[in-house]
């Protein structure tokens, strides 16, 4: 894919597949942590407040989204795991046939925007 200059750019340069699933983790994103400033970073969608907040990013088969610099920890991750997600240290898969996890994500952002904030003091 080509470098995008914006997420919406971002976005629209995706798989279809991959769309419905890229705008729902950003508005996500975005209404859980509305000061969170919207970039690309590593040429893909970013979301920084105090540090890396999250990102995600689009592949052949699933959207990937990621959690700030520590990663996720391991309660985050069987949360996710629980549901049938499958994660990595900081990084959760999201099929094109799964549901956004919303109610988990929205969470995991607000405890990472809260470490990220007292890392920052």
């Amino acid at each position: 894919m080509k470098k995008s200059k914006n997420v919406n750019e971002y976005i629209e340069n995706s798989s279809e597949e991959s769309r419905s699933i890229m705008e729902e983790l950003r508005q996500i994103i975005k209404s859980t942590v509305p000061e969170a400033e919207e970039r690309i970073a590593w040429n893909v969608p970013n979301y920084k407040l105090n540090g890396v907040l999250a990102g995600f990013a689009a592949y052949s088969k699933h959207v990937s989204v990621g959690f700030s610099e520590g990663g996720l920890s391991d309660e985050e991750r069987k949360l996710f795991g629980d549901k049938g997600y499958k994660t990595g240290k900081g990084t959760v898969q999201i099929k094109f046939d799964q549901e956004v996890p919303s109610t988990i994500i929205k969470q995991v952002l607000k405890s990472h925007a809260k470490m990220n904030e007292s890392r920052k003091k």
